[in-house]
């Protein structure tokens, strides 16, 4: 059993303190911290078996019994808080991206060197059950050799423009869950990335400075094509689907439902929505994510995640932003 802090206690913090809670038999959080910690949401962390809480995460810093750190905090303190507690001798899963920053990202990477601590990032997406058998379906070689991957992610609905503006963009928020899925379906890393991008779900999106649809190509390093296309809207609920055409066939999965019931009637056949956005779909994949971690720490083992899994789909970001603002194709060496 392992001892755990997570630092910040927003959405995604309430997600992890659940799936340990109730899926990791092998860890316990010890201590939750938030600058904004209240009675209502202290209540709620020690109805979940959470110990301590605290304002300050430095005391999750400082607790000699607390081996792993969960960082669940804005972004901008990710990559600052991760060298704090990788100097501070804790295990660390930090939530997506490390920092928008490629020369902060290099700083966590140096903290790490040597130490023999594990790092992991929140790409929750590869312990999803579709995308599971998808990748594994093609590193088993049953459509031959990759050649055209396509990947569609739609959100339901944009955030509010308040986030916007403090996102990084939709390529470093959204389609970075993409740039990841696109490198673990493909085995490698991508060369080279264009993309058109468009306003045409929200002026006010377009005002801050964002895109909230694009279509994003890319060239594999294994020579496979790659094709994301994102919206911040989908009417129809949350709308994840891939695929993989390859020299011996192809591979696909789609959204999954809350049943797959299907009505058949005179005015026509029916199937349930896409269930409606990301913690409905994929809570499971929280769960295993978590479970994968703990695993690593405890049996000394890498974790499936590591910190240069967090910088490359950053440098994908930061290219299909060169590539929109510039209107041509831009390598990912112009960006390392």
């Amino acid at each position: 059993m392992i001892k755990t802090g997570i630092i910040g206690a927003g959405r995604i913090g309430r997600v992890h303190i659940a799936s340990i809670a109730t899926r990791v038999p092998n860890a316990q959080v010890k201590t939750v911290a938030d600058p904004f910690m209240d009675e209502s949401t202290a209540e709620w962390a020690k109805s979940m078996g959470v110990a301590c809480t605290t304002k300050d995460y430095r005391e999750i810093l400082n607790d000699p019994e607390i081996s792993a750190v969960l960082i669940c905090s804005s972004t901008d303190t990710h990559s600052q808080i991760s060298i704090e507690a990788i100097r501070a001798g804790k295990h660390v899963f930090c939530e997506k991206p490390i920092d928008h920053d490629v020369e902060k990202i290099r700083e966590v990477i140096a903290a790490l060197e040597g130490t023999g601590l594990k790092y992991q990032v929140g790409f929750n997406r590869r312990f999803d059950h579709n995308y599971e058998a998808l990748q594994k379906a093609v590193a088993a070689g049953k459509v031959g050799k990759p050649e055209v991957i396509k990947i569609t992610s739609r959100d339901p609905e944009p955030p509010g423009i308040d986030y916007i503006k403090v996102s990084g963009g939709m390529f470093l928020d959204m389609t970075i869950h993409d740039f990841d899925m696109a490198r673990f379906l493909a085995g490698c890393d991508a060369e080279e990335v264009y993309v058109q991008g468009a306003n045409l779900v929200d002026p006010a999106i377009g005002e801050a400075g964002d895109v909230d649809t694009a279509i994003i190509t890319m060239r594999m390093e294994n020579g496979a094509l790659a094709v994301i296309d994102n919206s911040r809207r989908a009417a129809y609920g949350y709308d994840q689907r891939a695929e993989v055409f390859g020299s011996e066939g192809m591979v696909e999965s789609f959204n999954d439902k809350a049943s797959t019931m299907t009505i058949s009637n005179s005015c026509g056949v029916t199937q349930e929505k896409p269930m409606f956005f990301f913690l409905e779909r994929y809570m499971d994949a929280y769960g295993k994510e978590i479970a994968a971690f703990v695993d690593a720490v405890v049996n000394d083992t890498d974790t499936p995640l590591g910190v240069m899994d967090g910088l490359k789909p950053v440098l994908m970001g930061l290219a299909a932003r060169k590539s929109y603002e510039e209107h041509r194709p831009v390598k990912i060496s112009e960006i390392i």
